[in-house]
């Protein structure tokens, strides 16, 4: 049984539903160990979107050493983040993550040449093939230039926004995008990072999480071992959402534990 959820929101994201305790309560409720808050830093997210995802670090740290003290005895609460990389703007994430003391951080990529692909503007003009294979670029564009983090968040959270999965949700391939995706699990372990398991594509119907089985696979093949779960829940509850699919699924694809990190350390887990 996995018990620990490393990828967690809350109303310290600028999209987040739900206060800490609300989901703390979830996660003792559901049985976990442990829960790792990682709210956004998004620098420079475009402000044509009416998002603000530079976070209050101060006051979230604040908060969470209060529950951290209040719920000592219940469940283990770790400190995370997730980083929105860009490259203009990796001189501010190292600052960042130089001052603050974070268990845990997620690299992700949600912004494309200053565009989300949560929007609709992203598609324009391209191919939908086009418009994935620039978003794996980028992706392994920031792997190469910033390694201020422990794992590589939702390689495939491109999918999600995808015009045919607007539509009906239509498996992409593995085989087609095999060379820039191969890249970036080959960067990921060349620098000692690792990837998560993020179950919100069950959510989203895509009959898989993030990134897709195929992909988990490889990286298994290529010699990955540190591989985290994380919901990416921004309601109490979405947390642990599908968590006994990925067990499965990470059995099946040859791994024996998981992995959680305090104070930037990895620690293993047996499935």
């Amino acid at each position: 049984m996995i018990t620990a959820d490393l990828h967690v929101h809350s109303e310290f994201s600028s999209d987040g539903k739900a206060a800490m305790e609300d989901v703390i309560e979830q996660g003792i409720k559901l049985g976990l160990k442990t829960i790792c808050f990682t709210d956004h830093i998004d620098y420079d997210y475009p402000s044509i979107y009416n998002y603000t995802f530079e976070l209050k670090t101060d006051d979230y740290l604040k908060k969470l050493e209060i529950m951290k003290e209040r719920y000592k005895s219940r469940i283990e609460i770790l400190t995370g983040i997730e980083l929105g990389i860009q490259p203009h703007i990796i001189d501010r994430l190292d600052a960042l993550v130089s001052k603050y003391p974070f268990d845990f951080i997620i690299g992700s990529v949600h912004v494309v040449d200053n565009m989300d692909p949560y929007f609709k503007e992203y598609w324009e003009n391209r191919t939908e093939e086009d418009g994935i294979l620039r978003c794996f670029k980028a992706v392994k564009e920031s792997c190469e230039n910033f390694q201020e983090f422990h794992v590589c968040g939702h390689i495939d959270y491109i999918i999600r926004y995808a015009p045919s999965t607007k539509t009906s949700y239509k498996e992409y391939s593995y085989s087609y995008y095999k060379d820039v995706l191969d890249e970036i699990l080959r960067t990921v372990i060349k620098h000692q990072k690792g990837i998560e398991v993020n179950t919100s594509g069950y959510k989203y119907g895509l009959g898989h999480p993030h990134p897709k089985t195929e992909i988990i696979k490889r990286y298994k093949e290529l010699g990955g071992e540190v591989i985290t779960i994380g919901s990416d829940a921004h309601k109490p509850e979405h947390l642990c959402y599908d968590f006994d699919k990925a067990e499965s699924l990470l059995k099946e694809c040859g791994f024996n534990y998981y992995t959680i990190f305090r104070d930037g350390k990895p620690v293993m887990i047996k499935l």
